[in-house]
């Protein structure tokens, strides 16, 4: 029997339901499996934490933690908590404090899914972006100087160090190597941030000598959003800036139909740590408790922690289940369908279940 440790933080908003929901599919997979097992426990950190508390989690937070496999995130943010507390008071916190280093955001065009993309067919649109998760322009340095005064002056630092930038790049690379086409994109702003971004594009040269079977190209940010709305089937894997990715991805999960159904990884690739797991689509109160939340981002991101806890046969299983239910058009309204969370949940356990998964 295989034991894996799985710490859950539900977090705000919608983030609750939709892993609610994970935890099911887990559960079914461990049926289904009958070698595996997956200890859960739940975490009430968040915005209501906050409002309790004054933080967002407990200052032992990490060491909590840090004992997991994985932790399994749902979303934080509420209308009522400043973004910037409830973000770097919960997230931040533990993709830093564990070194999650890469975050890495699978993309594809889902069986039963219209894209929003004329003539832009499913082999069209499946990408892996990577996000360099560390430093970049969310390391935290700056401040605000005469604040409220006329002559306030507010600075944000992104800082790029050389191991920051190789680890990031020799691990894009790594995945793009792996992947069938062995084509990685690297993005920058380099024409206009001489300095860190020049830096990104003279290491990201030298890491590609070590990958001869690779071939890559780079793309100004700007230019790279053009690329991907009007030319999706030239991209595979692409790396870039902890900012220019988390964009990109967003734009990404539109692309391929909504952010419903976009997963993320916060990988700490040494394994020093737990890596954190979490769907892309943040806390959406707009659609909290009407129960028609997508589940389908929760699943994939699931599928992601299997595969990182190397569980490849299960995660494989999953996204099967997954890809079943969505062509039999079991998809909740922000993906053009009629189900509610719950009858997702139901149909792709179902599916985890039948013989032909």
């Amino acid at each position: 029997m295989r034991e894996y440790s799985i710490a859950a933080i539900p977090a705000d908003g919608i983030g609750p339901e939709v892993i609610s929901a994970g935890l099911r599919v887990l559960q079914a997979l461990e049926q289904r499996a009958g070698d595996v097992k997956f200890t859960i426990r739940n975490f009430d950190w968040g915005s209501d934490y906050y409002k309790k508390h004054g933080v967002m989690m407990p200052e032992d937070g990490l060491a909590q933690l840090k004992p997991f496999d994985a932790i399994y995130f749902g979303a934080v943010g509420a209308p009522d908590v400043p973004d910037h507390i409830t973000l770097w008071g919960l997230r931040l916190p533990i993709c830093q404090g564990f070194d999650q280093y890469a975050n890495v955001r699978p993309t594809k065009i889902l069986p039963g899914i219209i894209p929003p993309l004329r003539n832009c067919k499913p082999g069209d649109l499946d990408w892996v972006i990577v996000r360099e998760n560390s430093e970049g322009e969310y390391s935290g340095h700056g401040g605000r100087a005469h604040k409220g005064l006329p002559e306030e002056v507010g600075t944000e630092v992104a800082i790029f160090t050389r191991v920051g930038v190789t680890r990031i790049m020799r691990y894009a690379f790594k995945l793009a190597q792996a992947r069938p086409r062995k084509f990685l994109t690297v993005v920058t702003k380099s024409n206009a941030q001489r300095h860190g971004m020049v830096m990104w594009d003279e290491i990201a040269a030298e890491v590609a000598l070590e990958f001869p079977d690779v071939t890559w190209d780079k793309m100004l940010v700007d230019a790279m959003t053009v690329r991907m709305t009007l030319k999706p089937e030239t991209l595979d894997t692409i790396v870039a800036t902890n900012l220019h990715a988390d964009i990109l991805s967003d734009l990404a999960g539109a692309l391929a139909g909504s952010l419903g159904v976009a997963p993320t990884g916060n990988i700490d690739p040494e394994r020093r740590f737990p890596s954190m797991f979490e769907p892309i689509h943040g806390s959406a109160f707009d659609i909290t408790g009407k129960g028609i939340a997508n589940p389908v981002a929760s699943f994939w991101t699931a599928a992601q922690m299997l595969d990182h806890l190397g569980e490849a046969e299960a995660a494989a299983r999953l996204m099967r289940a997954v890809d079943k239910v969505c062509a039999a058009g079991i998809m909740t309204p922000d993906i053009g369908g009629t189900a509610n969370t719950q009858q997702v949940t139901d149909a792709v356990i179902d599916a985890i279940h039948s013989s032909n998964i």
